[in-house]
């Protein structure tokens, strides 16, 4: 007799796969939506800077801020999800979120030393934020594939939310990232100030600091270079008046406008009050020296330049409001325009006052050039090639910065080379 079949039992139901919750969803959405722009801009940067690099083309520089905002938007909010909820894969997104922060970190000294090769730098960053958005894309993705949601369920945490998450994110973020990053820009804020001035201004812990220096040259002939600050504290000003030799003299800085080519005079009055400081204009009064004008007129700056300075004295007689934000944003400048600015405002001024040095090197009177730290450097190399060297340095002290507790501080010694 054959023995009866028994059949295996059924398996059970199978349990339907469970849809992924609406916060889950949106959250996937999210993150995918970062990640997209964030490649996105990188492509975007990259075909800019190639342009820029190769052909010396802006055609892209429009598009590049509207999709720039969005991703660092995005990655912003991101990052401070990432602090509320553990469900974020840090892993994917904190490169993402830290890349911008973390290249202008590493762009601002660059910025300074190699300012000339810049946009070499500019496109290497942006080579390296391709590379990264599509290696996190192809390691989110599982392979080289795309497919929406760029970033899938199975990389959330199960945890919505985690106190020590959270404490530990605050407390980096508070007492870690934000000092240093304040302490970083201070150092390259002071970097920057004192390699772009050659020296002739310092910005110090305890304020801002300018370096007058005193050339001489084989024959006797001295030039004294001052390095001057629209705004400053009124005992700076009283000081170099009193330090000038009384039979100096003082070629002095100052714009003309005979024909009237600017609609609003140039002051720096409310700047001055907003800072609790002075104005040169007002307190730098030298007195027993011989006053020479040794600048330029307005009417040898290019079109350019005059309807910039039209529209900054307009925002600084008014204020920013409405009307003066809207004439602003009208503005196109041309390209190159930062070149011709600065040709006008620097170059040219800086030739005019060397022809009244040169002519008056046969003279027995020292002479006296206080003018913008921005000039500086140009007057010192134009002077140099005359054959005139440093012989004596002494540094004041521009504006204090007047933290709660701190003692006023004299100005540096004199020093001689």
């Amino acid at each position: 007799m054959q023995p009866p079949v028994i059949s295996p039992p059924p398996p059970p139901p199978l349990e339907p796969e469970r849809k992924p919750g609406p916060g889950r969803q949106l959250l996937v959405l999210l993150l995918s939506l970062c990640l997209g722009l964030f490649l996105a801009d990188a492509v975007v940067s990259l075909v800019d800077d190639s342009l820029i690099l190769l052909f010396d083309l802006h055609l892209l520089a429009l598009l590049r801020v509207l999709v720039f905002l969005p991703t660092l938007l995005t990655t912003l909010v991101v990052y401070v999800l990432m602090g509320l909820t553990p469900m974020i894969p840090k892993r994917l997104f904190l490169p993402v979120t830290l890349f911008n922060p973390l290249a202008v970190v590493v762009l601002l000294p660059l910025a300074t030393y190699y300012h000339g090769r810049f946009q070499e730098v500019a496109w290497i960053t942006s080579l390296c934020q391709v590379a990264l958005g599509l290696a996190i894309v192809w390691w989110a993705q599982g392979g080289p594939r795309l497919r929406w949601p760029l970033v899938a369920f199975g990389w959330l945490g199960a945890r919505r939310f985690g106190w020590f998450n959270l404490s530990a994110f605050l407390l980096l973020n508070i007492f870690v990232l934000l000092p240093a990053v304040v302490a970083y820009l201070a150092v390259c804020t002071a970097l920057s100030v004192a390699h772009f001035s050659e020296g002739f201004l310092t910005l110090r812990p305890g304020g801002l600091t300018v370096q007058a220096r005193k050339y001489v040259r084989e024959d006797g002939k001295v030039i004294h270079l001052v390095p001057m600050a629209h705004v400053g504290e009124a005992g700076f000003y009283h000081k170099l008046s009193q330090s000038f030799p009384t039979n100096a003299v003082v070629l002095m800085e100052g714009v003309t406008d005979n024909n009237s080519l600017l609609t609003n005079t140039i002051t720096y009055q409310r700047m001055a009050s907003s800072l609790g400081l002075a104005e040169q204009e007002k307190e730098f009064n030298p007195v027993q020296v011989q006053l020479v004008m040794a600048d330029v007129d307005v009417e040898q700056f290019t079109t350019n330049t005059i309807g910039m300075l039209n529209l900054l004295m307009l925002i600084h007689a008014k204020g920013v409001n409405a009307e003066t934000v809207l004439k602003l944003f009208r503005h196109s400048p041309p390209p190159h325009f930062e070149e011709e600015l600065f040709d006008d405002l620097i170059t040219k001024r800086n030739q005019r006052v060397l022809e009244e040095i040169h002519a008056r090197l046969t003279d027995p009177e020292p002479i006296v050039v206080p003018w913008g730290v921005a000039h500086m450097p140009g007057v010192a190399e134009g002077i140099k090639a005359s054959g005139f060297r440093v012989a004596e340095t002494q540094d004041y002290t521009v504006m204090r910065f007047r933290f709660p507790g701190s003692a006023s501080k004299s100005p540096g010694k004199q020093r001689g080379s």
